[in-house]
């Protein structure tokens, strides 16, 4: 098992994600969106190509590696009536650049929730065996995070689109069923169980993001915490993955200081940096407690 972390949330620019990697001593990062500077900032599947060369000669300088695409393909604010085109752009884009890097893994989602209305699950689904074929005949895994989509509305579907979808794998966020309501229960839809839905996927969970947070009716969203603080089953989904010989990813994606799809939650670029690094430390404090055992302070070289 290692540890990686959506680094975009330490800082927009590669040096600075970089950097807060390093400052971790972690030898992985993945990769969403990237500031080169002289560029806007854009995904890593749509900077300018020479930007992209930039970030690929940033990394081979620093020793590191992106271990996953934080792609937008199919995400939270796509919706399953845009055209097709502008999906399989994106696949176009992000294939020759994963391979050049050696990065396996691509975050993809099902499309955005259509609220009240008919969920078109024929074309979603044949839109992600496409998609996920297109991955895999290149080499690559494409991996389907439970968020503000169609496979995100509740275990049940999440299941139904990995039945419907062969080869496609899942990367497990252990925060966002907090905030996601049950679509599988009749409205008023009550919150989603984390450890309910981790055990459901397991068996196509080959990443995992780490995030935590409890549901707050008042404002109608979650507060973001510190791992293992929250209702996210953060402990017991490491305890549980650690008993079963995980091997892969615990990606961090903090939303402390910035949270990627709420432009409100800002701080400034040096309290945004120092979160991301604390993050990571006390998810590292986390793994070596539960490595340790109960009641075990954890040795050196499980911290």
């Amino acid at each position: 098992m290692y540890f990686s972390g959506i680094a975009d949330e330490a800082g927009a620019n590669i040096d600075v994600q970089i950097k807060a990697t390093q400052r971790l001593g972690w030898q992985h990062l993945e990769a969403r969106n990237v500031e080169v500077t002289g560029f806007p900032k854009a995904n890593l599947h749509d900077i300018p190509e020479p930007a992209f060369d930039l970030v690929v000669g940033k990394l081979a300088a620093a020793g590191l590696k992106i271990n996953c695409f934080g792609s937008t393909i199919g995400n939270w604010s796509k919706k399953i009536e845009d055209p097709f085109d502008l999906t399989l752009g994106e696949v176009r884009r992000a294939i020759p650049r994963m391979q050049r890097l050696g990065t396996k893994f691509i975050r993809v989602m099902s499309y955005k929730v259509s609220e009240g209305g008919e969920q078109m699950e024929a074309e979603r689904f044949r839109r992600m065996r496409e998609l996920t074929k297109m991955f895999i005949d290149a080499g690559l895994q494409p991996v389907h995070e439970n968020c503000m989509n169609y496979g995100g509305m509740s275990w049940q579907h999440a299941l139904k689109l990995l039945e419907n979808v062969p080869g496609l794998k899942w990367v497990f966020d252990t925060a966002n069923p907090v905030f996601n309501a049950d679509r599988s229960k009749p409205a008023p839809h009550p919150r989603q169980d984390p450890w309910e839905f981790y055990l459901k996927v397991k068996p196509a969970v080959v990443h995992v993001h780490i995030k935590d947070g409890k549901w707050n009716p008042a404002k109608n969203d979650a507060d973001y915490t510190w791992p293992g603080e929250g209702d996210g089953a953060v402990r017991p989904i490491i305890t549980d993955l650690l008993a079963g010989g995980y091997d892969g990813c615990l990606s961090i994606e903090p939303h402390l200081a910035v949270v990627f799809h709420d432009a409100t939650v800002q701080a400034s670029a040096e309290a945004q940096f120092s979160s991301y690094v604390e993050y990571g430390r006390r998810l590292e404090q986390l793994v070596g407690e539960v490595q340790a055992g109960p009641g075990r302070a954890p040795t050196e070289k499980s911290k």
